[in-house]
């Protein structure tokens, strides 16, 4: 689980740049905040039953957490744990076909790089980050490439 401070431009990016599905959310007013669950699949059920029972039965779900009023707060940021304070986090992978296509991608949407292809000594990975600051490593798929690592 990941918080997040605004959750539409949040699912903006891991849907529209990334590609994820959001499968379902679940509104806690008790507690003040929504559940948001993100995953790579071919299709969302109808049901709202049906998304939960996917939500939680298939590897590779991705959960955003959004504390309400956060987006209001213009100061407000949570640590992305690749910086101080909150230095632990290091970040979520993605797996890409073709890593050369999908960078150039994520350039044409002005998306922000941590570390681009041709950057340092591993020529091999790319890191960019979501609204929030986390990082998201991009890597080949190795059945369509070479190997990441």
């Amino acid at each position: 689980m990941i918080r997040v401070k605004d959750p539409i431009a949040s699912i903006k990016f891991y849907t529209e740049v990334l590609g994820m599905k959001l499968i379902t959310k679940s509104d806690n007013p008790s507690g003040k905040f929504t559940l948001y669950f993100l995953a790579y699949v071919d299709k969302v059920p109808e049901s709202d039953e049906e998304k939960r029972k996917l939500a939680f039965s298939i590897p590779g779900v991705l959960e955003l957490t959004h504390n309400w009023g956060t987006e209001n707060d213009a100061d407000f940021s949570y640590a992305n744990g690749n910086k101080e304070p909150g230095r632990g986090f290091g970040h979520i992978a993605v797996l890409v076909d073709d890593i050369q296509a999908a960078c150039a991608r994520f350039e044409e949407l002005k998306v922000n790089f941590v570390k681009r292809l041709q950057d340092g000594n591993m020529k091999h990975i790319a890191f960019i980050t979501d609204p929030d600051g986390y990082w998201v490593e991009i890597i080949q798929n190795p059945n369509k490439g070479t190997l990441p690592i």
